[in-house]
This record gives C-alpha cells, structure tokens and sequence, in this order.
C-alpha cells in the first residue's frame, strides 16, 4: 500500500528536489570543468619555471569539485528512484549519502576559507621569483627564456604588467599593450592575480550556498517519507 494525502504530497516534493539536486550537480560538474578548462586561469597555473610549477592549490579544489558532481548527479538520480518506488532502503541509504556529502561541502567550505588567500599569495610570489631572474644581471640564459615565457604568458591571460617595484623595470616587448596613454594605464599583476581568484571563488561560494539549501530540504523529506511509508506499511 502506497502512502497517501500529505505524505504522497511529500513523496513528490522530495522527487522535486532531487530532480533539482541532480540538476545542481550538474551545475557543480559544469562549473568545475569550465574553472578547469578556463583559458584565462589553465594559462595562468599551467606555466613552469626553473623546474617549479605554479601553485596547484586551485585546481585541487576544482578537481574535488568536479568529483562532489559527479557524485551528486548519481545520488540525485538515486534518490529520485526511491521516491517514486517508494523504497525504505533506497531513502535511508539516499540520506546516509546526503550527510556524508553534506559533511564534505562543509570541510571543503572550511579548507577553502581558510586557503582563500593562499592560492593567490603563491601566484604572487611564483610571479615575483620568474620576474627577478628575468630581470638579474649575467642570468643564465635558458632560464632567462624561461622567465621570459612565464612572464608573456601571465601578462597576456590576466592584462597586466609587471608586480610593484618590478613594474617600471620590464620592457615593453613583455607587457601588453596600454589601453590609454602611459604606464599609468598598466595594472598591477598582484592586482589581477587577486581578482582573478576572488572572481573564481565567488562563483563557487554561490554554487555551494544552492547546494547545501537543497541537500537540507532533501534530507528533511526523505526522513519524513520513509516514516510515512513505514507507518503506511503497518495498515
């Protein structure tokens, strides 16, 4: 026997959410990939120097967040599933599923919070370190070259030219072109590399933020509906 008036109501409203929450985990999968993918940001952290990568800070975060995705699109779907078949143990496992994810969104809130500063900082100084050997008397010249290419490259993904004291040093043949008249018009890299990040992690912030409202509601229903169907059960 089925569950009926308010609980089917419910039965439905969680097969809702869970239509939204795989659809959410789609848009997690999606913006994962496109952090991932992004040219500006891939340019930027796939550069090397001196045997060193650029930070990969970032992208282990994008890496969990195209994992938690994946993870939520199948839980989603699963739980579509026991809603509709009505399933006790499908719900309860849905739920065990939700807190765990849950559980992983708020440590991985956390880590990012704590880290938000971090991945720019290391930018900065990873920009900083190819900037003096660029600019170093008697530097060996391959890395000199290889200092030459991080530098082009940053400075053409991220518009800027130049880091504080070293602004003034770098020749034009390295930095983009001025969009007005004079130096005044190029921005700082230590600005961009903080607004890039800050860009990037909003995004994220908002994505969570969805998320995490959707996995409460859903956890809230399937509780409630598998007692129905328990209660339900028993006459």
């Amino acid at each position: 026997m089925g569950v009926e008036g308010c609980m089917k109501c419910i039965k439905y409203l969680l097969f809702v959410f869970n239509f939204l929450f795989w659809l959410a985990g789609g848009v997690v999968l999606g913006v994962a990939l496109w952090l991932r993918l992004d040219p500006k940001t891939t340019s930027v952290l796939e550069t090397h120097f001196a045997d060193q990568s650029a930070p990969s800070t970032f992208f282990i975060g994008v890496y969990i967040l195209i994992g938690v995705g994946a993870v939520m699109m199948i839980v989603g779907f699963l739980g579509c599933y026991g809603a509709i078949q009505e399933s006790q143990c499908m719900l309860g496992t849905f739920f065990a599923c939700l807190i765990i994810l849950f559980a992983c969104e708020v440590a991985a809130g956390i880590w990012g919070f704590v880290n938000k500063d971090e991945v720019a900082k290391e930018m900065k100084a990873f920009y900083d370190q190819a900037s003096t050997a660029y600019l170093t008397p008697l530097q060996n010249p391959e890395k000199k070259e290889q200092a030459k290419a991080v530098l082009i490259a940053m400075h053409r993904a991220l518009d800027c030219c130049g880091s504080n004291f070293v602004t003034k040093f770098l020749s034009n043949e390295l930095c983009p072109k001025p969009t007005g008249v004079g130096l005044l018009t190029k921005v700082d890299c230590g600005t961009r590399i903080n607004e890039l990040f800050t860009e990037k992690l909003y995004i994220i912030g908002i994505a969570a933020v969805i998320v995490a409202v959707i996995m409460i509601l859903e956890m809230i229903f399937s509780m409630v509906l598998c007692c129905g169907i328990r209660n339900a059960s028993v006459y």
